[in-house]
């Protein structure tokens, strides 16, 4: 049984935005806040903040507690391919992990021609590009085709308000991004972490078109996972059912995930630059739905909503860690 807001429960409880807990070394991301914790552990609260562009143009409600759990639910069905961050879930939108030092790429793997961004495959061969993250591609494409094998394409990670650079992997290499040994593990463990999204994503009638990971080192020098995985914010799914009939008509596929926002802004004119167009509210309800929708898909359960407000509640959940602290 899928669950959703209504309009009016939407307009009463908002989306979660940010919370401040009376922890050390607060840390803010586009959709992530974190703190230090003893023992080398992190604190992440996921907010319901949606990136597009590379900028915060909004908010999706519930979209970070799908996020949240999403993640703990793949950590747990990928933890044989490589090991992971995540300790401990004690709250919907709240992750306990271990520390570790991100490497300084992100690593995106695409198994489809398809995007609208500045570093999506389908706008650079479309403006003419041929040669792509390193790959030759043929002429004759169209958008949304499956590609031959699912491929690595590294980007940079951008500061707040740049954009992220198209790499290829030698490149990764070359400029000292990482060292050889470690990328070539790195490159294998996405490309079989896509492998095992994908034949998941097919049994709950999903496509999974691409996706993108944040890899770490432990103190040790081990390679983690961190951060998400195939959640809606970080991946691009599409309903299979439908996927040949309107790649046949060429029509988008039926996104399962934020593209729906992406368009939503190109239609408006919107290319990442300047002022965020104001977008229907059905817009939004929309995405929410579609997130939850593809969170019961994968997980073959249903999503319950946390109590609400989200803020208060992490603040009452987590208050055990500064109380302990003062008595």
């Amino acid at each position: 049984m899928v669950y959703i807001m209504s309009v009016l429960e939407i307009e009463e409880n908002g989306a979660f935005l940010d919370v401040d807990l009376p922890l050390a070394h607060r840390r803010e991301g586009k959709i992530r806040i974190s703190y230090d914790l003893p023992d080398a552990r992190r604190l992440f609260i996921t907010t319901d903040r949606l990136s597009a562009f590379d900028r915060i143009i909004g908010a999706v409600p519930l979209k970070g507690q799908v996020l949240n759990q999403l993640s703990w639910w793949w950590f747990n069905n990928t933890s044989d391919i490589v090991a992971h961050h995540a300790l401990e879930l004690p709250d919907p939108n709240v992750l306990i992990a271990q520390e570790a030092a991100p490497l300084s790429v992100e690593v995106v793997v695409r198994g489809h021609i398809t995007g609208v961004t500045s570093t999506s495959l389908w706008r650079c061969y479309e403006q003419g590009a041929r040669e792509i993250y390193g790959y030759v591609f043929p002429d004759g494409l169209q958008k949304n085709d499956r590609l031959p094998k699912a491929i690595v394409t590294p980007t940079t990670k951008a500061a707040a308000g740049l954009h992220d650079e198209p790499l290829s992997c030698s490149e990764v290499v070359s400029k000292g991004l990482v060292e050889k040994a470690l990328w070539d593990q790195v490159h294998d463990t996405a490309l079989r972490l896509f492998a095992r999204g994908e034949d998941i994503a097919r049994r709950a009638g999903l496509i999974l078109a691409d996706t993108k990971y944040e890899f770490g080192l432990d103190k040790l020098g081990n390679l983690l996972l961190i951060d998400e995985v195939h959640t809606p914010d970080s991946s691009r799914y599409w309903d299979a059912m439908s996927y040949e009939k309107r790649l046949t008509r060429r029509e988008e596929p039926l996104s399962m995930d934020k593209e729906i926002m992406r368009r939503a802004l190109v239609d408006a004119g919107y290319k990442g630059e300047g002022a965020v167009p104001v977008l229907p509210k059905s817009v939004w309800i929309e995405t929410s739905q579609r997130y939850i929708d593809t969170f019961e898909k994968l997980t073959q359960s249903a999503f319950v909503a946390g109590i609400q407000p989200t803020q208060s509640r992490i603040f009452k959940t987590m208050s055990y860690l500064w109380e302990t602290n003062n008595a």
